[in-house]
């Protein structure tokens, strides 16, 4: 049932966004805009209530119980840029506004632009990492929700190995394509 409702939450935070996108842009309702995007986190919210309930009631952990707490970090970390992005492009696409361009970035801002995502990851880790240790410990079936305490080490290399990645271009700065005159 979480794995149906980790899904549901996905097209309705879509649904939300094209819905205040639509009423920002066609029907220049400003106020309503910022109201349905600013319901994209209650549905964070009532995902997380599902997921601790569902656990709290004695089901095990599976694999759709940690993708919940994993998207909920995410979600968090990541939505205001996945929001800018479709801002971006409805309003270029039905709005009349200028075409988004896809920077090509070197150097220092390639790097700068790269740690910020490092950044983000490691906030969406905190927040999920911190969910999933929250509902082991508070749902009251320990032995029920251990599978988190491992998803969380998992999740945490990743985030060390992207760690590398991001800074990597720090130290070795993509360089610019040399252009032949």
């Amino acid at each position: 049932m979480i794995f149906w409702l980790i899904i549901a939450d996905e097209i309705a935070f879509w649904l939300f966004i094209s819905m205040g996108l639509v009423t920002r842009y066609i029907f220049i309702k400003k106020r309503l805009s910022f109201f349905l995007l600013a319901c994209t986190p209650v549905l964070d919210f009532i995902l997380l209530i599902f997921t601790f309930f569902d656990l709290k009631n004695g089901n095990p952990a599976t694999f759709a119980h940690t993708l919940s707490a994993v998207y909920i970090g995410i979600s968090i970390a990541f939505g205001s840029k996945m929001i800018q992005w479709a801002d971006a492009q409805f309003a270029y696409r039905f709005a009349g506004g200028s075409k988004p361009e896809k920077e090509m970035i070197y150097g220092r801002e390639k790097a700068l632009r790269e740690r910020h995502g490092w950044y983000r990851h490691l906030v969406a880790w905190v927040i999920g990492a911190g969910l999933m240790l929250a509902i082991h410990l508070f749902a009251g079936h320990p032995e029920e929700t251990q599978s988190f305490l491992t998803w969380i080490l998992r999740w945490a290399i990743i985030l060390v190995i992207d760690f590398f990645i991001s800074f990597s271009y720090t130290v070795f700065p993509k360089k610019a394509p040399q252009r032949n005159n």
